[in-house]
């Protein structure tokens, strides 16, 4: 247990040159190990982010047959290439079981590769992991004709070796989801003709521009109008993928940028510290992942994003925060989706912010690492915040937090941060349990709040 103690000011800088970076997008680094795998040749990715979820998908690989090496924060792996290239097909006669531990992104985006790679696997997890949800990708698979069952709806999975070629399809996704999209495009790279998937949000693209960087033909289109029935707008987010005949696919050199996901949590931080001020460079600004950042300018943040540069097919910028005024707004649409791994923190902001913010659409975070719209309340009211739970949001009255509580993250890595920031201004110190858990995303998290002025230290719980 580490108790998080008030009243100190947030200042510092990130970056090369300084003693602590920020660390590699996690949504990148995910998709670079698996995309790396599946190209003909050594792919080299700097700053990768090097945690629990990217060593489980590193591990999984390594069951595949996929080499790879680690050196510091840069990461070498040997792509065996697609199933109609692959040289090295002992991996392919066998049933491989993969762990993916507590993480889902390893298991859906490996759901939709290992056809392509032409493997037969099993893929399991955690007790955690068993509960989420896998018929979203199941049954498009299946579409597709990918040899695939779950276990009523969930892990494990069984994926068997097909002897028909994956056949293209147009699909809906009733839900905007990177990792549903992710999952199909990775299957649709051996697909016998052009794949179009629809979105009724702007999901995440890393994957889209990762595969145009290995030579990959990936179109993305946007359609709007109403219904002529009932009068409802709507809109329409489109990608379609394109596979090249005994398609090979290139190998990747890029610098992974900094995880914006992460850099909120130190953004709020300097936010709702008196007199702080914090500089953050090379953080990803990819518009699909910066709607928290649209929401706090929104109630009032002062934040500055310079020196915006692409690196690696990717936006980026450098972010100063400084302490500001905070006020509640409405946040939903498609401002939802582009922030939906940031509400913990978010929620946070706005225990902090004067008057109510008013959260919807965001019924997704039920099928997180837990229940993060049921878990988030539950402690919210723990450091004395009115909360009311809605079915697919929440609704926050924003005071300045009591604290004097211990927090449970319920083995969510992003509620043991966001409650560590709600701890650095709050009356009284606020304990949080099981803090080891934010090494799934963010090793250093606590080593640099520290740096930056925070008071955490570690409680005996005994």
């Amino acid at each position: 247990m580490i108790v998080v103690r008030p009243g100190n000011s947030i200042n510092g800088e990130l970056g090369m040159g300084f003693r602590y970076t920020i660390p590699g997008d996690k949504s990148i680094s995910h998709r670079a190990a698996l995309l790396g795998a599946l190209a003909d040749g050594e792919s080299v990715y700097e700053n990768f982010l090097v945690s629990g979820v990217t060593t489980v998908m590193l591990n999984a690989l390594s069951e595949t047959g996929v080499t790879w090496e680690l050196a510091d924060k840069t990461l070498f792996i040997s792509g065996v290439g697609i199933k109609s290239r692959r040289k090295n097909i002992k991996f392919e006669q066998k049933m491989v079981r993969i762990e993916c531990g507590n993480s889902a992104t390893t298991m859906r985006l490996l759901a939709g590769a290992l056809p392509t790679m032409g493997i037969r696997a099993v893929l399991d997890g955690s007790p955690g992991l068993r509960k989420r949800p896998m018929t979203r990708i199941v049954k498009p698979l299946s579409e597709m004709g990918v040899l695939i069952k779950d276990t009523n709806g969930c892990a494990p999975l069984y994926i068997e070796k097909s002897k028909q070629p994956i056949k293209a399809f147009s699909y809906e996704l009733p839900i905007a989801s990177a990792q549903v999209k992710s999952c199909l495009l990775l299957a649709a790279l051996s697909a016998d003709g052009t794949t179009e998937l629809s979105e009724p949000g702007p999901s995440r693209d890393h994957t889209e521009r990762m595969l145009k960087g290995m030579g990959v033909m990936v179109e993305k289109d946007f359609y709007e109008g109403v219904d002529l029935k009932d009068g409802i707008h709507w809109k329409r987010y489109i990608t379609r993928l394109k596979p090249a005949e005994l398609m090979s696919l290139k190998p990747l050199k890029l610098t992974i940028p900094g995880d914006i996901s992460a850099a909120s949590f130190l953004i709020t931080a300097a936010l709702i510290c008196k007199e702080s001020e914090l500089k953050i460079q090379g953080v990803g600004i990819n518009p699909t992942r910066t709607g928290l950042l649209d929401v706090l300018i929104e109630m009032g943040a002062d934040i500055r994003i310079e020196n915006e540069r692409i690196a690696g097919g990717e936006p980026v910028g450098d972010i100063t925060v400084r302490s500001s005024k905070l006020e509640g707004v409405k946040v939903t649409g498609s401002k939802v989706v582009r922030m939906i791994d940031e509400f913990p923190i978010l929620a946070i902001a706005a225990a902090y912010a004067k008057g109510i913010t008013d959260i919807s659409g965001a019924s997704e975070l039920r099928y997180k690492e837990t229940d993060r719209i049921s878990s988030l309340c539950q402690e919210i009211r723990k450091i004395g915040i009115e909360v009311d739970e809605k079915p697919d949001g929440f609704t926050i009255k924003g005071s300045r937090p009591v604290g004097d509580t211990t927090i449970n993250p319920h083995g969510d890595h992003r509620l043991a941060m966001a409650f560590t920031i709600a701890g650095l201004e709050s009356q009284n110190p606020i304990y949080v349990s099981n803090p080891e858990i934010v090494d799934e995303s963010f090793p250093e998290f606590f080593a640099i709040l520290k740096q930056f002025g925070a008071v955490i230290e570690v409680e005996n719980n005994n």
